[in-house]
């Protein structure tokens, strides 16, 4: 049985990204590799990073049977979502994504849609 997560919709974020700690956690057998440069973004530029190639990624109706993530430390997001009563976040969703399935985002109703 798939198990779902929320990611956070970030039209800001060049790249999807995946929490490590919650990455592994619902796949203990996930190969991520070190990166040999440090990322920037979400409020630091000191971040050891990680990539995954995750398979079958599902986002609504949208199946991405291969798909190289990056992989980094967001506990400081999920720290702020718990002190918020917020669910945890497995990442967040980027603009690789976005731009690759033409998404269009409709804010007044609060729905995101992808192609192929």
């Amino acid at each position: 049985m798939e198990k779902g997560f929320i990611l956070v919709l970030d039209t800001g974020a060049s790249k999807t990204a995946f929490d490590k700690t919650l990455l592994f956690e619902a796949n203990p057998s996930i190969l991520m590799n070190l990166i040999d440069r440090l990322s920037t973004g979400l409020g630091t530029n000191s971040m050891v990073s990680f990539t995954a190639v995750i398979n079958d990624l599902t986002i609504g109706d949208l199946l991405i049977e291969e798909f190289e993530a990056a992989v980094l430390d967001l506990s400081a997001i999920n720290i702020a979502y718990a002190q918020l009563n917020h669910p945890r976040v497995l990442g967040v969703l980027g603009g690789d994504i976005l731009m690759k399935y033409k998404a269009v985002i409709d804010y007044g109703e609060r729905l995101l849609w992808l192609g192929k």
